[in-house]
């Protein structure tokens, strides 16, 4: 779990400086993510029903190697644009049909590591194990931007690896997990049919800078029974309609945020990834110190813990717009993360709160697809306004937050309920 989600995000922190080494159009950079974000939406809950005819073990090998086999053509095409053997926008436009693979399998590998999980464990130990497995999905989030300034690589002779290191060495990680699947897990398809019922995984959200878990596809995957609840159901309408902006408005900022680095500081764009690795970390810290921290030290009601996250998020949208240093980017773009590390979990738990028990998987299923739907045209939308004017995705996206502010303040019903 945690190398998949740490591989993709890496790579999604240095492709704004590749983009700009091979002179592609910023758009096509968001294409790239926007596109497998779709793919992963879409087949995520199809592999995630498949793992329990197929088995799990399957599953797995078949997520990894597709994440393997990705981030090995990536690479590769990265390589041939970087030494000038095939033009910037054909090493791009190849680079796409490697995202597709990574989107398209990837998601196969998260539910069935949750079913592998819930199907070894007494009904107690479940939702400890399955946190453990959803904190790891979370932790690559982080460590994938963190890690991957010091992952370039000098060359081979006259082969310059540069910025398709990290793709290359994720892909490395990712041979040795599969192999490590083959030899350490038995096959299991057989197994999963005597399972006791609730051993099942479920969706995860595209792992994507900012995209730190909800706890949604744990309750997910740990729910016995379902009571069918739609999107636009009167009891948590105003509840889904809040996470597809604020969630909108968080990955427009986090797409984008590589890019005003680099511009903002005047930067080569080789030399740009360590900063924007400092600015991302703060921001991944500073959502973690408030879902860890401040939320059971506040012990605020899902309403206040949204509002309060979008007056935030607004504040540090705008202001990561208009800073011109490295300390101001980073300072701002940690409070923007602070504001959206509120929201996140009081969506998860205000779209629980509102349903009965006999709901609750059904409702986790449809937070997971609304924070999994924000990383689709949230980055393309993002970088689209990053082109006409660079502080425009962080002002567009702090007037969403007020706005959205606005419309919780009068929609969303007050609760004694407190997170």
């Amino acid at each position: 779990m945690l190398t998949i989600a740490a591989g993709n995000t890496a790579l999604q922190s240095v492709l704004p400086a590749i983009g700009r080494s091979l002179h592609v159009r910023d758009n096509a950079v968001a294409a790239a993510f926007s596109v497998s974000a779709l793919l992963w939406v879409l087949a995520a809950p199809y592999w995630a029903a498949r793992s329990d005819r197929q088995g799990r073990r399957a599953m797995i090998l078949l997520g990894v190697g597709g994440f393997t086999v990705s981030l090995t053509l990536c690479g590769t095409f990265l390589l041939a644009g970087i030494n000038g053997w095939i033009g910037g926008t054909a090493a791009f436009l190849l680079f796409i049909v490697g995202r597709l693979i990574y989107g398209t399998l990837g998601a196969a590998a998260p539910p069935a590591v949750q079913a592998i999980v819930a199907g070894r464990t007494t009904r107690e130990e479940r939702t400890k194990a399955l946190t453990l497995l959803g904190s790891a999905f979370g932790l690559g989030t982080i460590l994938g931007p963190a890690i991957a300034p010091y992952l370039l690589l000098g060359g081979i002779g006259a082969v310059t690896i540069g910025l398709s290191g990290p793709a290359f060495l994720f892909a490395l990680f990712g041979a040795g997990m599969f192999v490590t699947v083959r030899r350490m897990l038995p096959d299991d398809r057989t197994e999963a049919l005597l399972e006791e019922p609730g051993s099942h995984g479920a969706v995860n959200a595209y792992p994507s800078i900012g995209g730190q878990s909800s706890g949604a596809s744990i309750t997910a995957a740990t729910a016995l029974r379902s009571e069918a609840v739609g999107f636009l159901d009167p009891r948590v309408r105003a509840w889904m309609i809040a996470g597809l902006v604020f969630g909108h408005a968080q990955a427009m900022t986090g797409q984008a945020i590589g890019f005003l680095v680099i511009d903002r500081l005047h930067l080569p764009p080789t030399e740009a990834l360590q900063p924007t690795g400092i600015v991302l970390m703060m921001g991944a810290g500073a959502a973690l110190l408030v879902q860890w921290g401040l939320i059971p030290l506040l012990n605020l009601t899902p309403r206040w813990m949204m509002l309060v996250g979008l007056a935030i998020a607004a504040a540090g949208c705008a202001l990561t717009g208009l800073a011109t240093s490295l300390y101001g980017i980073a300072t701002a773009y940690a409070l923007a993360s602070v504001g959206f590390g509120f929201t996140r979990p009081a969506f998860t738990a205000g779209s629980s709160l509102a349903v009965g028990p006999d709901a609750q998987g059904s409702v986790a299923g449809k937070v997971t697809s609304v924070n999994g739907a924000s990383f689709v045209l949230g980055p393309s939308i993002g970088v689209g306004l990053y082109e006409a004017q660079h502080s425009l995705p962080y002002l567009v996206a702090g007037a969403a937050c007020l706005v959205l502010a606005g419309y919780c303040w009068l929609v969303l019903r007050p609760a004694s309920h407190r997170v």
